[in-house]
């Protein structure tokens, strides 16, 4: 049996590319043919991935698998495929988090969100990586649902720091970190008040770690800067380094206090389970997938309260019990994203075609 997986794009870093690269070696292990079709792929993945241009439809009883974030001319061709199909729903930021900063967004998040409900009704099972989009799934009309987690190679975590950076961001500053793209869903500006609160009220000597890609158009990011500058933060007190090479990732993770998220959507949110991974003590804004995800792990709240936030934040910077305790929730929670935890899950959902 052929298991072909259909993603927009495969971009080496890029958490769906990656998750379906490791789903295909699953397959492949299991004894079906596999591989990844992209519309776009990076260079040197190529003989890794494949261009989408060169799949073929197979045998009746092969399945087909759409990675689903943003709309693409793959919808089309998953609804006319004749085949056994499946979808994986990594969800569309709403539209309504882009006015004023991007229209282009805002009419691609609308297109995508409509692009979604046409498939229901054109696939035997869709999947969401959390509970919030295997829900989401079930309000766009979609019959069969379940959920599969993002698939993440947890051997990478374990190499080595880029050594040089770890070194100089351990200066003696606290150093509370997020991870996630610059954009408005994410709420970096709330990260910079509670930052500020953090500096006024609690301590002058702490470092804002705001590592993503940057945004295609600049006005979320210069209001962004802006604030920090109106805060009273030096560049050096608020970082934006953009995308990051993996052990540049691993140096910022290592050198973290803690991780905050004041996220406000969130589909799945890899950089949550890296913080596991990394020993790093999450707070968190218990908002769409992120209790989801963390399950009991961490320290969430459910309403934003940015001093309180802050407050409990520095204790886990600071006090070895609490954090130690937070750490031990965490490990326990990771055992629910291990590779080989996701692989059972994988193969009942494929079985059960």
């Amino acid at each position: 049996m052929r298991v072909d997986q259909w993603v927009p794009a495969l971009h080496r870093g890029d958490a769906i590319g990656d998750s379906a690269r490791l789903m295909r070696d699953a397959f492949r292990r299991w004894g079906h043919q596999a591989d990844v079709y992209a519309l776009e792929l990076d260079e040197d993945l190529a003989g890794d991935g494949r261009s989408w241009s060169e799949w073929r439809p197979g045998a009746a009883d092969d399945v087909v698998i759409l990675h689903y974030a943003l709309p693409s001319p793959l919808s089309a061709a998953l609804r006319e495929h004749r085949g056994r199909r499946v979808l994986i729903h990594h969800n569309v930021t709403p539209p309504e988090f882009f006015v004023g900063y991007d229209p282009e967004m805002v009419h691609i998040c609308t297109v995508g969100q409509a692009e979604l409900r046409s498939l229901a009704g054109h696939v035997e099972l869709a999947l969401g990586d959390s509970e919030f989009n295997r829900l989401d799934l079930e309000a766009a009309g979609f019959a069969r649902t379940g959920v599969l987690p993002i698939y993440l190679d947890f051997t990478r975590y374990r190499e080595t720091p880029n050594a040089a950076l770890r070194r100089l961001l351990g200066d003696g500053r606290t150093n509370v970190l997020f991870v996630g793209r610059i954009a408005p869903n994410k709420r970096q500006e709330d990260l910079v008040r509670l930052a500020s609160y953090w500096k006024k009220f609690i301590g002058p000597d702490i470092r804002l770690l705001l590592v993503g890609k940057l945004p295609r158009r600049r006005h979320y990011f210069d209001a962004l800067q802006a604030l920090a500058y109106e805060e009273g933060f030096t560049p050096w007190e608020v970082l934006l380094p953009g995308h990051v090479s993996h052990d540049d990732l691993l140096a910022y993770y290592a050198a973290a206090h803690v991780f905050v998220s004041l996220s406000e959507h969130e589909g799945f949110g890899v950089p949550l389970v890296e913080s596991m991974l990394m020993d790093v003590p999450i707070v968190a804004h218990r908002v769409t997938a992120v209790g989801d995800t963390l399950g009991p792990a961490g320290v969430q709240f459910a309403e934003k309260r940015l001093d309180e936030m802050a407050e409990v934040a520095h204790r886990l910077s600071t006090d070895e019990s609490l954090r130690a305790g937070v750490l031990a929730g965490q490990r326990r929670r990771l055992a629910d994203f291990e590779p080989a935890a996701v692989e059972a899950t994988l193969r009942r959902h494929l079985e059960s075609l």
